[in-house]
């Protein structure tokens, strides 16, 4: 079995440690979400933090997310002050005995929906990236001179969109995080990258990776990257953690046990070029975290539009992918690896019964994910 954990957003999270240790979580997955990015975390918050969890019987298992900032994904003038506020973070994390550290290198935005309460016919709701609202957000009220195929670009000019709650939903942030966007300082932030394109942002990961790879490997601490959500360009800026060949790379530039993989099969299974089984086996000693969701793709190309679906539907086989993800502890447990069992939780969920009465983040109601974690669990105590 992989270790069963949950996202939980602080003390001011409607849901809550009681509700998830109910759920049959073992462990916590959080962050100092109070503390901005560029900021160090203290040794006291992390000890509060981390007392709160466990005198709720919970153990704090994993760190998502340590915020990498803007100007260590441009290379900007803060970069390298950023870049050490960073490392003493990790080494306060460390020193409170937590071993995984989940961060990203999202341009700008984390995962961006134009949906968060897509209706199904069940009378759930769930989150939704629709390819057209998205290119008459970006066509029409962010007004950038953007080029999408053209079938796209036609639908997205004549599509009848609500302005005003489009740029509220792609401009909210991150789940947790302190600021959201206005466009005005939106259109700021995207400039910032003219001069920055693919290449920079890659060389920008790699001077990042070989700059706190060496730490965490010090300290014994797994370093995780979640992959782009959607995996694809936005808004013009470059992407760089959406496939495979992008992990492969990744891995490979500082090669230690400290640089790894946040399996998403959400985020990476938006993609109808991705084998997820087969990235398991072919990358598998990488992976630290995973989280398993399911997509449903609305058509085959890339990009496309999607919707959460529930956990055992969706696009993606979900059974094969958790098949090789208990293999490969297998593989571990029998190579002697101390840290054969990989923490895993149920990412996202739709609104399910009284999930519509509380005031959750958007895409982590309570009952949703239990009726995820229950199905992912049966998975795992079958295949075991």
């Amino acid at each position: 079995m992989m270790r069963q954990t949950w996202r939980w957003f602080g003390p001011d999270d409607a849901v809550t440690l009681s509700d998830i240790r109910q759920a049959g979580a073992e462990g916590i997955v959080t962050a100092l979400y109070d503390t901005p990015p560029g900021q160090v975390w203290t040794d006291g918050a992390l000890a509060a933090r981390k007392a709160q969890i466990e005198t709720a019987g919970l153990t704090w298992d994993v760190v998502e997310s340590l915020p990498v900032t803007e100007a260590m994904k441009t290379g900007d003038v803060d970069c390298v002050r950023d870049t050490a506020t960073w490392i003493d973070s990790l080494r306060a994390v460390a020193r409170a005995g937590i071993e995984t550290v989940c961060y990203n290198f999202m341009p700008v935005l984390d995962w961006t929906r134009t949906d968060l309460m897509y209706p199904r016919p069940s009378g759930a709701r769930a989150l939704r990236f629709d390819l057209i609202d998205f290119a008459a957000f970006d066509l029409r009220v962010l007004g950038r001179d953007a080029t999408y195929p053209p079938a796209v670009t036609e639908a997205a000019m004549t599509h009848q969109i609500d302005g005003d709650a489009l740029t509220r939903t792609i401009l909210a942030g991150l789940p947790g995080a302190m600021e959201g966007w206005t466009l005005e300082s939106f259109r700021t932030r995207l400039a910032a990258y003219a001069d920055v394109g693919e290449a920079g942002l890659r060389a920008n990961l790699a001077a990042f990776l070989r700059a706190v790879v060496p730490v965490a490997e010090e300290l014994g601490v797994r370093l995780c990257c979640h992959p782009d959500d959607p995996p694809w360009p936005l808004f013009g800026l470059p992407r760089i953690v959406s496939t495979e060949a992008d992990y492969a790379e990744l891995v490979g530039i500082v090669p230690s046990p400290s640089n790894g993989i946040t399996f998403c099969t959400g985020s990476l299974g938006a993609r109808a070029d991705v084998d997820l089984p087969g990235m398991v086996e072919r990358l598998g000693p990488h992976i630290h975290f995973v989280h398993l969701r399911n997509v449903r793709r609305e058509a085959e190309t890339v990009p496309c539009s999607f919707f959460e679906d529930d956990h055992l539907a969706g696009s993606t086989d979900m059974v094969a992918v958790i098949r090789a993800l208990l293999a490969e502890q297998a593989r571990r447990h029998a190579s002697g690896r101390a840290d054969w069992q990989m923490p895993m939780r149920p990412d996202h969920g739709q609104m399910i019964l009284d999930d519509h009465t509380r005031r959750t983040a958007p895409g982590y109601p309570a009952i949703g994910r239990l009726k995820g974690l229950a199905e992912l669990r049966g998975v795992m105590v079958a295949l075991s």
